[in-house]
């Protein structure tokens, strides 16, 4: 069976983790300690960060958005790699790149004294209102049902929600 190292709280793991859950993979979850990473963990991806799918035949996945990918392409019930690759590619690259650092910086605004923490949050809501004004043609990001996209990002809009939930 597929090993998939994971960080419950991880937002690159939680998307991994949707995937599999929908594409009905079973794997072992192997949650980590980020204190205490487990050596085959280590062995099988020394870069030590989260999600690692270790598969049977000895293949390693070490970003979330390949093993979401060999997920889907296991198993795709509702087609959520028919929507618009090029957008779906987009977005998750801004997600990703400028959303997530402003987020971090959100987030952790002490960490970075270089402007307050409403100035990181102004910068994330830039990509948040580009999702809205999505949301208000459609019932999800890219069309009227869940797709690859929408589960690429949430996680990171939940944790951004979390940060200052008033």
């Amino acid at each position: 069976m597929p090993v998939l190292y994971s960080y419950r709280r991880c937002p690159y793991a939680m998307r991994a983790r949707m995937a599999l859950k929908y594409a009905d993979i079973t794997v072992e979850v192997c949650e980590i300690s980020l204190k205490n990473k487990p050596t085959e963990m280590l062995k099988a991806s020394p870069k030590g960060t989260v999600p690692v799918l270790v598969l049977e035949d000895g293949t390693v996945l070490e970003q979330s958005l390949d093993i979401m990918h060999w997920a889907l392409l296991q198993r795709d019930p509702a087609s959520w790699l028919a929507a618009d690759g090029v957008m779906t590619q987009q977005l998750i690259s801004e997600n990703d790149g400028s959303f997530k650092q402003a987020l971090d910086k959100f987030k952790y605004a002490v960490r970075f004294p270089e402007q307050p923490a409403e100035a990181y949050r102004a910068q994330a809501e830039v990509f948040v209102q580009k999702l809205e004004l999505l949301l208000c043609q459609n019932q999800f990001l890219l069309k009227d049902q869940v797709c690859l996209v929408d589960i690429a990002i949430f996680p990171f809009i939940r944790q951004f929600a979390a940060v200052d939930s008033a």
